[in-house]
């Protein structure tokens, strides 16, 4: 007797992606349209140093700022955001990026190893002009 292994798709939507690593980030985060959002503590960034280009969000307030139609949501937060969530170890990102995607928002993911990895790798966004405009205006 000879045994048929036959794959039945379930849904018709595309699979949903959780985590970017590390090897990914810089190019998603730069002309991949992806949003990064730093939600380390500002102790955190004092001590270890900003994220570049990222949204600084504290860790308690990701899921209502990044819900779309929120009390508290930002302008920007919408069903079809693309998010990296990034935290000082991917762990709390993780967690808070499976409650977005449980709230419809398919394009929030974690970065694997968090902030810490980023360092290791000695990896940072992009700053886009704009961005560079307004820091040297300040």
């Amino acid at each position: 007797m000879t045994a048929v292994l036959t794959t039945v798709r379930v849904s018709t939507t595309p699979d949903v992606r959780l985590s970017v690593l590390v090897s990914e980030y810089s190019s998603l985060t730069g002309e991949g349209g992806v949003i990064a959002v730093d939600m380390r503590s500002q102790h955190q960034r004092d001590t270890q140093g900003v994220l570049p280009g990222a949204l600084a969000i504290d860790a308690a307030d990701v899921l209502s700022r990044l819900t779309p139609g929120t009390r508290d949501s930002l302008r920007v937060a919408s069903a079809d955001a693309r998010w990296v969530l990034v935290s000082d170890d991917g762990h709390d990102a993780e967690w808070l990026a499976w409650h977005l995607q449980a709230r419809g928002i398919s394009g929030a993911t974690f970065l694997v190893g968090g902030f810490a990895a980023l360092r290791r790798a000695r990896i940072s966004a992009p700053l886009a002009g704009a961005e560079l405009a307004t820091i040297s205006a300040h």
